[in-house]
């Protein structure tokens, strides 16, 4: 008999639900508008990533941005802000916007070996087996992942001819889809995997660590999940290989996601802001097509944050993550720059 006890709350939504959830799209208003134009006069003189949120003033937005910061930790788990219009601004000046307001929800950490904190998503033309490739660099559909931070966060500036549309699901849902149909298969997706290192992921001295997929710690659910470092894990000669039992697990949560009914899709146009919290959502990509000429081409911003209201981690994802408390700075790739 399966006693298998579902989740509920804020974060657990099928599809189109999430559409109606009163934190999912927020709008700027015009004063708001006005009042991020006088920030960004106040540091015009500094480049972005090398200002504080003392220097970017937003008295009266301050509180709308406060409140998703919570609401990305208690409640529907992503936040869909819009309202901005990036046209007016120059790539370097929509960077120092977009850094401004996430110093508002949380601490932004390195997304590369070279402390990059803002990284620009495009088609950066990579020839198959680049080592230096990375998925948001490359036109390609992406699977179902997420990304390692507490919350992922993005500002498009030119969107594609066609196609690149966003895809969420929420793990709690998955959780328990998965726990209703096969509960074998969630308790092994609740057990370790082996990671290898990104290719990328150069200033990390340790080749791999060991995470579950889904983790309910101290009454906190946690679900994190990138198959691709998994599958590099399990080709490794240091490594064991997948079990035909985890490859299983990790298929059947791969097919209850992209079930039509299970997930939303949507596209970022230009000026939206997209924040998901990584712990409770997974997210996607489609594959799309661009344009010819270079300054039109697709280009999204993306920050990864650390969060002051995150929620505790089970000490598994240490390796992955280093800290494990709750509002701890965790997350991102470790510099180079920095002693190994």
């Amino acid at each position: 008999m399966n006693s298998f006890q579902p989740l509920a709350d804020s974060s657990v939504w099928q599809g189109a639900e999430l559409f109606a959830r009163p934190d999912w799209e927020l709008g700027l208003t015009s004063s708001e508008c006005e009042e991020i134009d006088d920030a960004l006069a106040v540091v015009s003189e500094k480049p972005a990533e090398q200002f504080t949120q003392e220097d970017f003033p937003l008295p009266t937005l301050e509180r709308k941005l406060r409140k998703i910061q919570q609401d990305l930790e208690h409640g529907c788990g992503a936040c869909y802000l819009r309202g901005l219009d990036v046209s007016k601004y120059s790539t370097d000046d929509a960077k120092k916007i977009f850094w401004g307001l996430m110093l508002y929800i949380g601490t932004p950490v390195s997304q590369s070996a070279a402390g990059e904190r803002i990284f620009s998503v495009r088609d950066e033309g990579f020839k198959m087996g680049d080592q230096k490739a990375r998925g948001p660099n490359t036109s390609k559909r992406l699977s179902f992942h997420t990304d390692r931070c507490d919350v992922i966060s993005f500002l498009t500036l030119k969107q594609a001819k066609s196609g690149g549309e966003n895809q969420l699901v929420s793990s709690k849902f998955l959780y328990n889809e998965i726990g209703k149909r096969r509960p074998d298969l969630l308790k092994i997706l609740q057990e370790p995997f082996y990671y290898l290192r990104h290719n990328v992921d150069t200033g990390n001295d340790k080749p791999w660590c060991r995470q579950p997929v889904f983790s309910i710690y101290e009454g906190h659910f946690a679900c994190n999940f990138l198959r691709v470092l998994i599958e590099r894990a399990a080709k490794s000669d240091d490594l064991p290989e997948l079990t035909d039992e985890q490859i299983e697990a990790l298929d059947f949560l791969e097919t209850v996601a992209a079930e039509p009914e299970n997930h939303v899709t949507f596209r970022q146009e230009p000026g939206d802001l997209l924040l998901v919290n990584n712990w409770v959502l997974l997210h996607r990509r489609n594959e799309f097509e661009d344009f010819e000429a270079l300054d039109a081409r697709r280009h999204l911003l993306r920050i990864w944050l650390s969060m002051p209201n995150s929620r505790p981690l089970h000490p598994d994802f240490a390796g992955n993550y280093g800290a494990t408390e709750a509002g701890a700075i965790r997350g991102g790739m470790k510099p180079l720059t920095e002693e190994t």
